[in-house]
């Protein structure tokens, strides 16, 4: 029997999110759609109507500013910025939907553990437990400024305090309040009783947390838990703690290798490689026919910002492309940083000879992420293809053009995805997490590394 796929939108509270230059798309609404909740509680509803899991939402707390040494490109061009908070539109997104789930991102190191904890179990109550968070950890200069961090961490070392930040929220969320704590009880005049609310107590290298949490236990108690990184630390951060990894991987190849990867490390942390749903962002362009899908795509290329997606990328590696020459060959450079660059563009397309003024045009529509274009059964043809031979689970969508590209994917693909036998009509069980395991399994599985340490009353019980 075919393997059904989850399926996710993925978008961000912004302008253009992976598209530059997309919001002067006639089709396009997110110039100024990112800031009505109108717009939102409208994309909600289309998604719970195609039978989505998920609605994914990015998040950024800096603006891209390594390209020319300045933020000016990135603000021009609407890079990712001005960008809003998506965690205070999923309330209202909830209340119109009835199974649509949401996940969020929000970085550990922005955000104190115990507020952390507190936000999502306050969603995870607001939703009925259809609350996810993508854990992520932030490097963006001027973020860190806003914040009044000074960020000295190395890469790895950033992880090591995620580690502990894993530890704090797990107390929080499983180990504070007992099952049974909340009375409300009016005869003993008894809200909660106090005999079953515990501190935490957490003293730790980067963080002391006494407790107890401030919320009662959620549907999920802990919200599903996402993660978003792809580097050597980061696949052995999501095999310990993730539920689900959002990754793209630009070719079905790389994928492939990189899930077997994730599989392996979710083994090598005693827990059952099933239990790790691995999430690959595509993009998608289609329409009736696959000329018309392409002339669709062509007239979104004709909107791009070329400058708008250096910017982009210059933020995501590190390297300013602005001070390489447009068309010289990246691999006559001998910078390592430039090599990098040009070791990730090879994945694409490991013949071609890649300069700067590739890079800017590779990544016009939809940035790094796959792009697929085409007819219903085009596009079905491409997924199932993505599925089959690289042992995902499921995709997060990203249409070049927002929120329409959502809305014609639901209308042409949807269909044809469910008469083959690959999307359901709707999730299963009432949280998001039962949409990924299955009714009934609205809590974090018994061997996950959040009950490996359990507080003096669950060992009494």
């Amino acid at each position: 029997m075919a393997k059904t796929m989850l399926m996710n939108g993925f978008t961000q509270c912004c302008v253009n999110h992976h598209s530059e230059g997309q919001w002067k798309n006639p089709l396009d609404g997110t110039a100024t759609g990112y800031r009505d909740i109108g717009y939102w509680v409208e994309l909600a509803k289309t998604l719970e109507q195609g039978g989505f899991d998920c609605l994914f939402l990015a998040d950024a707390h800096g603006t891209y500013n390594v390209y020319k040494g300045s933020r000016e490109a990135a603000v021009r061009h609407g890079v990712q910025f001005p960008s809003n908070d998506p965690t205070v539109i999923i309330p209202a997104m909830a209340y119109a939907t009835k199974r649509l789930g949401f996940a969020c991102t929000y970085s550990t190191t922005y955000f104190a553990p115990y507020q952390t904890a507190k936000l999502f179990s306050t969603l995870d109550h607001l939703t009925g437990g259809r609350i996810a968070w993508n854990i992520v950890t932030s490097y963006l200069p001027d973020a860190l400024a806003n914040f009044g961090i000074k960020d000295e961490l190395t890469h790895d070392q950033r992880y090591d305090r995620a580690e502990e930040y894993m530890e704090v929220v797990y107390k929080l969320w499983e180990h504070s309040w007992e099952e049974d704590a909340v009375r409300r009880d009016p005869a003993t005049d008894t809200f909660s009783d106090p005999a079953k609310v515990h501190e935490i107590n957490h003293v730790g290298e980067f963080f002391d947390v006494p407790g107890p949490h401030m919320c009662e236990p959620s549907p999920q108690r802990t919200p599903m838990l996402f993660q978003a990184g792809q580097s050597g630390r980061g696949i052995q951060f999501a095999a310990k703690h993730a539920e689900a990894v959002f990754c793209v991987y630009p070719t079905i190849a790389a994928c492939a290798r990189n899930v077997a990867k994730f599989r392996a490390a979710a083994l090598r942390h005693g827990r059952d490689p099933g239990h790790l749903k691995i999430i690959q962002g595509i993009s998608v362009t289609v329409a009736a026919t696959d000329a018309e899908a392409q002339a669709k795509f062509a007239t979104a290329r004709s909107y791009t910002s070329p400058e708008g997606a250096l910017a982009l990328f210059s933020g995501w590696s590190g390297v300013d492309l602005s001070t390489l020459q447009p068309d010289k060959p990246l691999h006559s450079y001998e910078s390592n940083a430039i090599q990098g660059v040009l070791g990730m563009f090879r994945d694409i397309d490991p013949d071609r000879v890649w300069t700067v003024a590739d890079i800017a045009d590779s990544m016009a529509v939809a940035s790094i992420i796959p792009k697929v274009v085409g007819s219903p059964t085009t596009v079905a043809d491409a997924l199932e293809r993505w599925m089959d031979e690289t042992g995902i689970d499921g995709f997060n969508l990203v249409p070049a053009t927002q929120p329409v590209g959502f809305r014609e994917f639901v209308d042409l693909v949807v269909p044809e995805l469910r008469r083959r036998g690959r999307m359901r009509l709707a999730p299963e069980g009432a949280t998001l997490r039962e949409h990924y395991f299955g009714a009934g399994k609205a809590r974090l599985s018994a061997e996950h590394v959040a009950h490996r340490s359990l507080p003096a009353w669950r060992v009494a019980s």
